[in-house]
């Protein structure tokens, strides 16, 4: 030990410590002195006969140790710190440095003293009243806790490179048996797919996770009422579980696991140099079992595996008779193309919800858009980014029509309506260098206001007058000459002259004059 000086507040705390049985090494641990003092008092403790009931006042001990012990030391002179005695207390709850409250004293209360004072007076209030900590066993299958461990750089076998690596395990809580898996992110899909290959390894579910508050899990972090991720929320259902959110900044209250993830990182990455995360997976499942499961425990002084096996694998929950499909919520807008993004994919939505925030169930093989809890669309999972799937009755009547009409679907329409049409679209639609078709779809939405069989007779007669443009057709329509009877169709006008009197009838006496 260092060898400090020992001063009269020592010695009160070694007798209290003494009185309530601590050893002489926890002794030394939580005031910094040497063996030899704290044996030197034990023994002065038996020998003066003090109280086991209480420890006298300062100056009685003072006075004792004065008589006995010559070389004790001398009364010490009160902190200039101890008036404000309860004002610290309650500011140290509070979490203020000791350069807070030294500058709080000196400008609100008067205090003179200097900050080495304050330091000292802190540093002796809470070595005095210890953190007691308390230890929560569990009943077999009651429990798991997770939790993430940076262990560093893995070889990413997709891109070739090395990238940052976490250590992700689940301990059961009342055999320490655990499960080990590393990965490159800590995102919902990870998070969620984590678990299922847990519950898997385990065979069976814990009643409990005991979880930080990371925002795969909980978006809102809150002792008294945490807001759970949906996805989560979702896995939870499936597979019956209670989620239980630690407290924030509290990783003691899951102390098995963190215990755990250290003992992942000095012993499963102590002892191996991975290099490939595919190679440092295969070999924490043999780590598991083979290491981790057969040692002796320093707690439960049991066998991990053993106790698992033979206790605790029959008190977990059974795993559900239908899997898991891996789905991920997102809150999303849906955009003015009535189309929301959801993973660099997008998918339609009904056009009502323009502008509103929906939600987004993705899983392996559908999604599924709920707005207000209700179902508003479902489609395939998209396979490729920038993938786009359509419902068309999701989009304004008005404009589904433009994504639907194409060159094929016009000459199928027109034949639906008859031969007649059919020949005007094929003509207009044969015409280049100009593109016919709006022309086209203008035509045929004729059929919708003025009906098909109308429609038909007024491109016959076009036909036969041999001027079958939209606008002439739209005339023909609107004057009601498809309603008319059409004159025969024959070829004898074909053989008629070009004029019907020949120049000689039309103007005698022009034989005898040549013309030039």
């Amino acid at each position: 030990m260092s060898g400090r000086r020992t001063d009269m507040w020592d010695i009160r705390e070694i007798l209290r410590r003494v009185r309530l049985g601590e050893s002489d090494r926890a002794i030394v641990k939580a005031l910094g002195v040497s063996r030899k003092t704290v044996r030197k008092y034990r023994v002065w403790a038996a020998q003066a006969g003090l109280p086991a009931d209480a420890l006298p006042s300062t100056e009685q001990l003072q006075a004792l140790l004065h008589m006995s012990l010559p070389e004790a030391p001398p009364p010490q002179t009160p902190s200039t710190v101890e008036p404000y005695r309860a004002l610290v207390v309650r500011w140290r709850e509070q979490g203020l440095e000791c350069q807070a409250i030294w500058q709080r004293l000196r400008r609100d209360h008067g205090f003179t003293g200097g900050y080495g004072a304050v330091w000292r007076f802190v540093s002796r209030l809470e070595s005095a009243t210890p953190q007691v900590t308390v230890r929560v066993e569990v009943k077999p299958g009651d429990e798991a806790q997770v939790d993430f461990g940076y262990v560093g750089l893995l070889l990413d076998p997709a891109t070739g490179q090395r990238r940052k690596a976490w250590a992700f395990v689940m301990t059961l809580a009342w055999s320490r048996h655990m499960y080990v898996e590393f990965v490159f992110d800590q995102t919902v899909e990870t998070w969620l797919r984590l678990h299922q290959h847990a519950f898997a390894f385990f065979g069976a579910v814990p009643h409990r996770i005991v979880l930080d508050n990371l925002k795969a899990a909980i978006v809102k972090a809150c002792f008294e009422d945490p807001v759970v991720q949906r996805s989560y929320q979702e896995l939870a259902e499936h597979y019956g579980f209670l989620v239980a959110p630690c407290r924030v900044r509290t990783p003691e209250h899951k102390g098995k696991v963190e215990s755990g993830v250290h003992y992942v990182q000095r012993n499963l990455l102590g002892s191996h140099d991975f290099i490939d995360i595919l190679a440092a997976n295969q070999e924490a499942r043999v780590w598991v079992i083979q290491v981790a499961g057969q040692r002796c425990h320093g707690t439960t002084r049991q066998k991990p595996l053993v106790q698992f096996q033979e206790v605790e694998q029959a008190a977990l929950l059974p795993l559900p008779s239908e899997p898991y499909d891996l789905a991920v919520w997102k809150q999303v807008t849906v955009g003015r193309d009535c189309y929301v993004n959801f993973e660099k994919a997008y998918y339609s939505a009904p056009y009502r919800l323009v502008g509103q925030t929906v939600w987004v169930r993705g899983g392996l093989t559908t999604v599924r858009i709920y707005y207000q809890h209700q179902l508003e669309a479902t489609h395939p999972r998209a396979q490729q980014p920038g993938e786009r799937h359509t419902v068309l009755g999701h989009l304004p009547p008005a404009k589904a029509a433009g994504l639907t009409t194409t060159r094929e679907t016009c000459t199928a329409q027109a034949a639906a309506i008859g031969p007649s049409t059919a020949e005007v679209v094929a003509r207009l639609l044969a015409q280049k260098p100009i593109d016919r078709l709006p022309m086209v779809k203008r035509l045929l939405r004729l059929g919708d206001t003025y009906g098909a069989l109308r429609l038909e007779r007024a491109c016959q007669r076009a036909l036969q007058f041999e001027a079958y443009t939209g606008q002439t057709i739209r005339s023909i329509l609107e004057k009601g000459l498809d309603m008319a009877v059409l004159p025969p169709l024959t070829t004898a006008w074909l053989s008629t002259p070009q004029f019907a009197r020949s120049p000689e009838e039309l103007l005698p006496g022009l034989g005898d004059v040549s013309w030039n």
